[in-house]
């Protein structure tokens, strides 16, 4: 069996992505997609941790917006992270997979306290580790929550998880003429703008040489083929 490139990994989904057509929901086609691309990945020697988002259900910037106070729209939102952290555990175990959901708000009758050294732990048995409610703390997206999870845990790469196949410099869907990244650096992701993750998130990843892999989640195989390192999406890298 050919060996992973990356040996730990840490899986960035978005909630719009897990919601599909289902708005307010969850798509259950999607969630099997995903569930099934995570086996994929496990079963090619590959150590996964998932950090998934809750805007499927409910965005506390949106609720912001709507007149929801912005600390109380942040919770709200991490506890939609963990009714889809619950989803993809129970969309794993259905497939056979070990998974253990660990949130930083402390809920145990549904999941356990996330304590660093237990999920390096579940990782080294061969478990998914989701990892659910944000940091625990407003003002903080998920993508922020994933890299400094990605650190904690000391993942090789973060893969984020998306419907486009990679980095484009404007909207695929809205510009014919984008053009796609093969390779492009964390700072230039910040400086360019272009939004495939927050601010705070790649500025995290860059001063912890953390790289990013940005690619299609619903191709077949996709992160699979990632993490064994093939020519897979965008990767967003240091100098």
């Amino acid at each position: 069996m050919t060996r992973p490139t990356y040996k730990k990994v840490l899986l960035k989904l978005s909630g719009e992505i897990l919601g599909g057509e289902q708005k307010g929901s969850i798509d259950l086609k999607v969630l099997h997609t995903v569930a099934r691309e995570i086996k994929l990945a496990k079963d090619s020697g590959v150590g996964v941790a998932v950090v998934v988002g809750g805007g499927n259900i409910f965005r506390g910037v949106a609720g912001a917006v709507n007149g929801i106070d912005r600390a109380t729209g942040d919770y709200m939102g991490m506890l939609a992270t963990v009714i889809n952290s619950l989803a993809i555990q129970d969309a794993l175990e259905k497939q056979g997979v070990n998974c253990r959901v660990q949130t930083a708000i402390d809920m145990r009758s549904v999941a356990e306290p996330f304590i660093r050294r237990r999920a390096i732990r579940h990782m080294e048995k061969g478990r998914v580790v989701v990892l659910a409610a944000g940091t625990g703390n407003p003002y903080f997206s998920t993508d922020t929550t994933a890299a400094l999870r990605a650190a904690e845990l000391d993942v090789d790469v973060i893969i984020k998880a998306t419907k486009v196949d990679g980095v484009y410099d404007k909207d695929p869907m809205k510009h014919k003429d984008a053009k796609k990244f093969s390779r492009i650096t964390h700072m230039e992701v910040i400086q360019k703008r272009l939004g495939v993750l927050d601010s705070t998130a790649v500025s995290l990843c860059m001063d912890n040489k953390i790289p990013i892999l940005v690619l299609d989640l619903l191709k077949p195989g996709n992160i699979r083929a990632a993490a064994l390192g093939k020519k897979v999406g965008t990767i967003i890298e240091a100098e």
